[in-house]
């Protein structure tokens, strides 16, 4: 009863453990790498923010509309006038003043004091239009517009990187897992031998040397055991982290295939295909929007013209009053083109350097797409010799194991036999994953893609 409930918290350990362990495919790395990415992330944030900033240039096609408030009060009136009485009967004719009694004239003081604006509201509403900037708002918006097309190109360069620096922890966890699989293997011959030898020492027909070097063999299998587990562990881990799944326990599903062929239609015309990768179109975008800055460099020494609308309302003596007007305003920067000859040049000088740039870094892209392809046939003919040195390594091993049984070898020389025979399926791995990550190199230098070729 007691081995049946142990059975059963075993299985059911073993089923939570598979449960809580994802597989993930090559395709479905890449695909929550693209999606999670803090780098990516943080790219398409430029991009929307260069997408807000090309709807902010928009905006200056608009008319500007300004409003303006001001109310006061002050602790006494700021505009004051005494005015003197004869001085204001001086220029009444004698007749005038005869009419008048005396009795009245006499309650007329010497002075008369008037005053005014201890209090008052102003308020004021107005837009400008503007109808010529010497092009400045409209080499603006294609600047920002240029802005955006270039954050979407980081963005295409960031999912390059991403998606490069994935299939690289990626394959490292195939890798590691593959050599895990040749440990397993030889440890396997080295236990049918070590079974063997332990009898033909027991039987009396060899020496206890032989088992001594054999066991030493498996001590020294299981201490490379012990770093590919740990180091397949860092690599799951990290993998985990770049695509967005940090913490979680993950496997990758692949395995080291060496019989494969170089995709049909692979190989590309290299200055034909230059145009679509995401580096050559950044580097057009900068020589487009130097000369844009050139041509707004100079848009800021011509003039400018505006025409607006106003209305005005004010309350300064108790009495409201409004208004409204038209105007046009011009403005001619006449100093300025004392520094603006020289930003213009300056200006000119950054736009030539744009193009020769483009033009040197043409021929770069180029010399490294013929690189990238260099690189896939030698991994190629790599990937292929490792495939003849494992059938090599394969009859060695097996020509020295019946030599050893025949008595005709040495015990060294069949445990080095076995170790020829671990390195070249190491090297076979090491050469298939050196293929997958130079096949991906060169599409993403030559801009293609991988439904772009077949294998």
């Amino acid at each position: 009863m007691k081995q049946k409930i142990l059975l059963s918290a075993l299985a059911l350990a073993c089923c939570q453990w598979s449960m809580a362990q994802t597989m993930l495919t090559l395709d479905e790395c890449r695909k929550q790498a693209v999606e999670n990415n803090i780098t990516l992330r943080t790219a398409r944030n430029s991009l929307r923010a260069a997408d807000e900033q090309r709807k902010e240039a928009f905006t200056n096609y608009f008319p500007q509309l300004s409003a303006t408030g001001f109310a006061f009060n002050a602790n006494k009136d700021m505009a004051k006038m005494d005015i003197a009485t004869a001085d204001m009967f001086s220029s009444v004719p004698q007749e005038m003043l005869a009419t008048i009694p005396q009795e009245m004239l006499g309650l007329i003081p010497s002075n008369l004091s008037m005053s005014m604006l201890k209090n008052g509201v102003v308020g004021a509403v107005s837009a400008v239009q503007p109808v010529f900037a010497g092009g400045q708002i409209v080499n603006g918006n294609r600047l920002a517009k240029i802005g955006v097309e270039a954050g979407r190109l980081q963005v295409e360069r960031a999912e390059n990187e991403v998606t490069r620096t994935t299939e690289q922890y990626f394959w490292q966890v195939v890798s590691l897992k593959e050599k895990l699989r040749t440990l397993d293997a030889v440890d396997e011959m080295l236990n049918r031998l070590e079974k063997d030898v332990t009898a033909a020492v027991d039987a009396g027909l060899t020496t206890r040397n032989d088992l001594l070097q054999v066991q030493l063999k498996k001590n020294e299998i299981e201490n490379n055991r012990l770093k590919a587990e740990a180091g397949l562990r860092t690599c799951r881990q990290l993998l985990a982290q770049y695509i967005g799944r940090n913490g979680e326990d993950i496997d990758v599903s692949a395995e080291v295939k060496p019989d494969v062929e170089i995709p049909v239609g692979l190989k590309q015309d290299h200055p034909a295909c230059l145009a679509a990768t995401p580096e050559y179109q950044l580097l057009q975008k900068n020589v487009d929007a130097n000369a844009l800055q050139q041509k707004m460099a100079v848009g800021k020494q011509l003039p400018t013209l505006a025409v607006g609308a106003g209305y005005t309302y004010n309350d300064l003596m108790d009495k409201g009053r409004d208004f409204g007007m038209i105007f046009a305003t011009v403005s001619v920067p006449i100093s300025g083109w004392w520094g603006g000859s020289h930003a213009i040049r300056r200006q000119k000088i950054a736009t030539e350097n744009a193009r020769q740039q483009m033009a040197d870094n043409s021929q770069l892209l180029v010399i490294a797409m013929d690189n990238a392809w260099a690189d896939v046939e030698t991994a190629y003919r790599q990937l292929q010799l490792s495939r003849k040195g494992i059938e090599q390594a394969e009859e060695n091993l097996r020509l020295n194991r019946d030599y050893y049984q025949a008595g005709t070898t040495t015990m060294g020389d069949l445990l080095q036999a076995q170790q020829q025979y671990q390195l070249t399926r190491d090297q076979m791995t090491d050469a298939y994953i050196a293929y997958q990550t130079a096949l991906t190199k060169y599409r993403q230098a030559t801009g293609i893609s991988d439904q772009q070729t077949t294998e």
